[in-house]
């Protein structure tokens, strides 16, 4: 598989890295509208074509697919002409900034044929993919309860850099840069933790979202700080679970946690990952009565990268796909309304 790696961040180097270690995928080509920035990530990772524009990589053509990781405002426009030429893709989360635009790319790349993964990183996690088959194993009986969170302290502590001062934090704070804040940066990924492992969907919810006060007159420079920062949602899943999802920037003393716990009427599973890693413990069966949790072992799963290599080559898909992003893209749209509104909603 020939690949062209548009958009050359800082997450660029991870797409870079892993599919380079792939057997079959060669590196080709890589798009930036920053040539210092793009010639740097070419030279690190011996790519040797390299374009400006996705227009004059579309008229050189010469790749299979695309690992798409430009900022989420231009998913869907890039990813719209992608789709257009035939040209399988690797799209970064979120799909699209709203649900709208996920659903245009998805109904898009169906009718084209073409391979359609979404980077929802934690899906890479051994124990997500465990949790899951536990519960439709049937090892936790009927799921009646979900708890999910996704705590980050970065807006309280230097350990990741410096917001106050640094572009690459200070746009996710504001709108205008195109940031949903923190439901719409890592909102996506906490909501697919919960509803993958607990292997049922959302129907209705009930979200608060808050922007906490930063700096003086609520900006830095140019930037207006005014995206979301904490939200929280009440839901109800498919199978009647009851849940709560959160996310938070002020968690401080989290530099980057999730969590996921599960309860059903005959056991439960309690999930975490973090930078130092990832544990599962589970309380089923005899244990119940005690009660008695243990530590539950995993095996390596593929991961994202692996799993869209294996589907260009066998011609169809495998999760995560646009189709499940734009879902997620729904619930996280709904959520804004019922804030706005005071209210709950429905997402079927």
């Amino acid at each position: 598989m020939r690949l062209l790696i548009m958009g050359t961040g800082n997450m660029a180097s991870q797409h870079a890295t892993q599919f380079a270690a792939i057997e079959g995928v060669e590196l080709v080509a890589g798009v930036d509208t920053d040539p210092v920035r793009l010639n740097a990530f070419c030279d690190d990772h011996n790519i040797p074509e390299r374009f400006e524009t996705l227009e004059a990589a579309l008229r050189w053509g010469q790749f299979d697919a695309c690992a798409n990781v430009t900022p989420d405002r231009v998913h869907h426009c890039t990813s719209m002409a992608l789709i257009a030429e035939g040209k399988h893709v690797f799209c970064e989360k979120p799909l699209a900034t709203d649900h709208r635009k996920a659903a245009e790319m998805t109904e898009a790349a169906e009718r084209a044929g073409v391979v359609n993964m979404v980077n929802l990183t934690y899906r890479n996690v051994p124990q997500l993919q465990k949790a899951r088959e536990l519960v439709l194993a049937g090892a936790l009986g009927e799921v009646r309860h979900v708890e999910a969170s996704y705590l980050q302290s970065w807006l309280v502590s230097r350990a990741w850099g410096d917001w106050r001062t640094e572009p690459r934090w200070l746009w996710r704070l504001s709108t205008e840069h195109g940031s949903n804040g923190v439901l719409g940066d890592v909102g996506v990924h906490i909501l697919d933790f919960a509803v993958f492992g607990a292997a049922t969907d959302v129907t209705r919810g009930f979200a608060r979202l808050q922007t906490f006060p930063k700096a003086e007159g609520d900006a830095i420079g140019d930037y207006k700080l005014d995206a979301n920062d904490s939200f929280t949602m009440s839901v109800e899943f498919a199978n009647g679970a009851l849940g709560v999802i959160h996310a938070s920037r002020f968690a401080t003393g989290y530099l980057n946690t999730l969590r996921l716990r599960i309860f059903g009427d005959k056991g439960a599973i309690e999930l975490q990952h973090g930078l130092d890693g990832a544990s599962l413990r589970a309380c089923i069966g005899e244990d119940v009565e005690a009660p008695v949790w243990r530590d539950v072992q995993v095996e390596p799963v593929p991961t994202n990268y692996q799993r869209f290599v294996e589907a260009v080559r066998m011609g169809c898909n495998l999760e995560p796909t646009f189709r499940h992003a734009a879902n997620l893209q729904k619930v996280l749209d709904l959520a804004l309304l019922s804030n706005g509104e005071r209210k709950e909603v429905m997402a079927v």
